[in-house]
């Protein structure tokens, strides 16, 4: 049975508790913490793992942040440790390709005023997999050459 993502953080959260590694334990602890808290605010009882990625994502945007700013041994192995749980990222190329299938799809005579037609399209078929701004650069490029 294939644990999910809060299982997961928990599990972890437990086993860095048991070897004593206050990083990896105060770091997983913060987010089992922002879990429970949208649980609570939610109604939600138990987390999708897409929900939990977004937390994830936040964690690691505002450590990203905190390192850039001031560079640490400690951020930097929290920043590792969060990523781990991140999905692995689409590279450039492989958006390009499936932003060209989604338009292929949708038809052509797409122009860039569809943007967000095709942009809806990648994030219900690869919510999370992929940046944002790299998508969105895709997509134009792609609806640019389309005219």
């Amino acid at each position: 049975m294939k644990l999910t993502l809060k299982e997961k953080i928990n599990a972890d959260y437990m086993t860095a508790f048991r070897a004593k590694n206050t990083v990896a334990k105060n770091l997983l602890s913060v987010i089992k913490d922002e879990i429970q808290t949208t649980e609570k605010n939610t109604g939600v009882e138990n987390m999708s793992d897409e929900d939990v990625v977004k937390i994830l994502k936040k964690t690691v945007k505002s450590l990203k942040e905190t390192n850039a700013s001031y560079p640490s041994a400690q951020t930097a192995e929290e920043l590792f440790i969060a990523e781990a749980y991140l999905p692995t990222q689409m590279s450039e190329q492989e958006v390009k390709v499936a932003v060209d299938e989604i338009i292929t799809s949708m038809g052509t005579g797409l122009t860039v005023k569809e943007m967000g037609k095709v942009m809806g399209q990648f994030n219900s078929k690869y919510a999370g997999l992929a940046d944002g701004k790299l998508v969105s650069q895709a997509v134009k490029d792609a609806l640019a050459e389309n005219v």
